[in-house]
Formats: C-alpha cells, structure tokens, sequence
C-alpha cells in the first residue's frame, strides 16, 4: 500500500523505505537493551525476556530441544512482522505488512527453509518420497497433491498477512472519514489487537511447516 506516508525516497517504494526505517529503529533499541541489560531485569527487559522464554518453549514444545536451533529464525520473524504491523499505528507511516511483496518475501523465506530442514534432516530422495505418500498405488495422485499444497503455502502465509493488514488500513482510513473522532480509536485497537494475531499465526504455521517437515516420515501424514 502506498499511500499516506510521510517519508518519501525518489524511485524507492514507499513499503521499502519504512521498512528501512523500522530495521533502523529496532537495531538501535535492540542495541540499547543489550547494553544495558541488568541480573534483577527491570519491566522492559521483563517483557523481553518472557516473550523470549514463550518462543523457546514453543519452540521446544513442537521440536523438542532440536527447536532451539529456529528461535533466531521466529523470533525475527515476530520483531519483523509485529514492528511492521504496528507502523499502521503512527500517524503518516504505511504498514511494510501492508504490501504483498513484503509478506511474500517473508512467506517464502519460511517455505525455503523448512523445506532445506527436511531435505537436511532426511535426504533429497527421503523427502521426495514423502510427498508420494505411504500407499504406493496412490503415489502418482498424492504426489501432485502434495506438491500443490506445499506450493499454496506460500500464498496462504502471504495474502493471509496482507490481506488482514491491508484490511485493517482501510476499516481505519475509512472511518476516519465517515467519522473522524471516536470511530478511528476503535480503529486504531482493532489494529493493534490484529497486529499481534496475525504475528502469531504467522510465526506458528512456520513452527509447524519446520517440525513437520523434520519429524519421522512414518508418522505421516499431517496437512496445513
């Protein structure tokens, strides 16, 4: 979505310049926390470390400790799509997560990866031959199938994200010209509220596409 934003860049879209903008912000506060860390933690850096402990234990809880490995991979996931979805919040700045490009490149660096997790964990032929299924008369209809499917996850994590983003700009755009007082800050929560949904299914969906993807293939077979 390109509209509404108060930074501009010659040549340079408006989605990509606010996601400059939000990398740059998050670099620098993320440095300043580290900086400043403390043993007897205070309710910011509590905050941050419950958040952190809620991945780790979901990550855990799919994978068990083999999880740990992805929690760079989710938790920059979350900062990235909760920071991008909460820029709608501020006045004369655009939603990153508003245009498809970005959920695209986020969905299909989810996709890359998961699909490199199984082919690491159990071979390019193992994991090939998880997509023919377990009955090998049915492997040249399940096969299609299952390639489809993997396929339509990319666009099931992007226009998910994108829609429901794009979505929540207009509900606000909208009511902020039928009635520009009260309606807009029912508006703006109901932003806020889905900005932390859709970061969380977002992020769970990859949790589950990476530990399907690693688990043993004879306890096939699960779809998303």
């Amino acid at each position: 979505m390109e509209h509404g934003s108060i930074i501009k860049i010659v040549g340079i879209p408006d989605h990509v310049t606010m996601t400059w903008l939000m990398m740059a912000v998050v670099l620098v506060f993320a440095y300043i926390l580290g900086k400043n860390l403390k043993k007897f933690p205070d309710r910011v850096q509590y905050v941050f470390e419950a958040l952190t402990s809620f991945i780790v234990y979901t990550l855990e809880d799919a994978m068990g400790s083999y999880g740990r490995k992805f929690f760079p991979l989710i938790s920059g996931l979350a900062v990235f799509i909760l920071c991008g979805n909460l820029m709608g919040l501020i006045p004369g700045f655009t939603q990153p997560t508003a245009n498809l490009n970005t959920t695209l490149a986020l969905a299909i660096i989810s996709f890359l990866v998961y699909n490199y997790e199984g082919i690491k964990k159990h071979g390019l032929i193992n994991y090939i031959k998880h997509f023919a299924g377990p009955v090998p008369w049915m492997a040249p209809i399940m096969f299609p199938i299952e390639v489809v499917s993997h396929i339509s996850r990319i666009l099931s994590l992007s226009f998910r994200l994108f829609g429901n983003m794009f979505g929540d700009e207009m509900v606000v755009l909208v009511a902020l010209m039928l009635v520009p007082f009260l309606v807009p800050v029912a508006g703006e929560f109901i932003v806020f509220a889905n900005s932390f949904l859709q970061t969380f299914i977002f992020c769970i969906l990859t949790v589950v596409y990476i530990a399907t993807a690693i688990e043993e293939h004879e306890e096939e077979h699960v779809g998303y």
